[in-house]
């Protein structure tokens, strides 16, 4: 089966500093993988590098099957894996909620009609049929992420990339999105602090720091209550060591300038 991205020595640069030093990853068909580091490590631009919105310095990416090089050829990645932002404003721009939801697959060629109808019934099977008509910039915080998801999943995309999904999300909308995203048989690559929520949903996680990607663990230590940690697996570098209790969860922090 094919891989469905394959980063391979890849280095990104900005002002001089490099986010990404030689980072390689592989993501399977129907893989979850957890992405975490601290704020400024440079997980979104992770996640923007491998759907081409950071040019690489150095080394190589392949993207279903396919190397990827020039602009031209992110055109069917963009289109295969769906790109939640860590901030939904980001992601909403036309006036309701319907034309938003549609948008995707009228860029995809879809015509009018079917494009609508796609988002109807992407809407519904969300249980989100009832913001149909909706304002967009009147939604709640959590209505908008909910919406966003919907949009993105109305492309039908073979892969999700999610970018701090759960940040400022209440508890009712966070349980929402996390048992729309378990349902799913969907790969998927998730930047999230809320350890509560990566082991819910990720199969393996990957930490960056310092520019380094390197595969982590994820597991408990019994403390005074119980809660996930996640460390590099061969411990030589700075670990991601914060931890969520389930029972009082704060909200999560904003992730790194992009």
């Amino acid at each position: 089966m094919t891989v469905f991205f394959e980063l391979d020595a890849v280095t990104v640069e900005r002002a001089g500093r490099r986010v990404l030093d030689g980072v390689s990853m592989r993501l399977e068909p129907g893989e979850r993988l957890a992405l975490v580091g601290s704020n400024g490590a440079g997980k979104t631009t992770l996640l923007r590098t491998l759907v081409g919105l950071e040019k690489p310095k150095g080394g190589r990416i392949v993207a279903f099957g396919a190397e990827r090089r020039v602009e031209k050829d992110f055109h069917e990645v963009r289109a295969r894996a769906g790109f939640l932002f860590q901030d939904p404003d980001d992601q909403l721009f036309s006036p309701t909620v319907i034309e938003d939801v549609a948008f995707g697959p009228l860029n995809l060629g879809l015509g009018r009609e079917a494009a609508i109808e796609r988002a109807e019934t992407t809407l519904a099977r969300l249980h989100l049929g009832h913001l149909a008509r909706r304002v967009t910039h009147r939604l709640s915080g959590g209505e908008k992420r909910l919406v966003s998801l919907a949009g993105v999943l109305a492309m039908r995309p073979d892969v999700l990339l999610l970018d701090e999904p759960t940040n400022a999300l209440d508890e009712t909308h966070l349980a929402r999105l996390t048992d729309i995203l378990g349902g799913l048989d969907l790969a998927m690559v998730i930047v999230s602090h809320d350890r509560s929520f990566l082991e819910k949903l990720a199969g393996r996680a990957m930490l960056l720091d310092q520019g380094q990607l390197v595969e982590a663990t994820l597991h408990r230590h019994a403390h005074v209550h119980d809660h996930l940690h996640i460390h590099a697996a061969d411990g030589t570098h700075g670990h991601d060591h914060g931890h969520v209790d389930a029972a009082n969860r704060p909200p999560s922090p904003p992730d790194e300038t992009r």
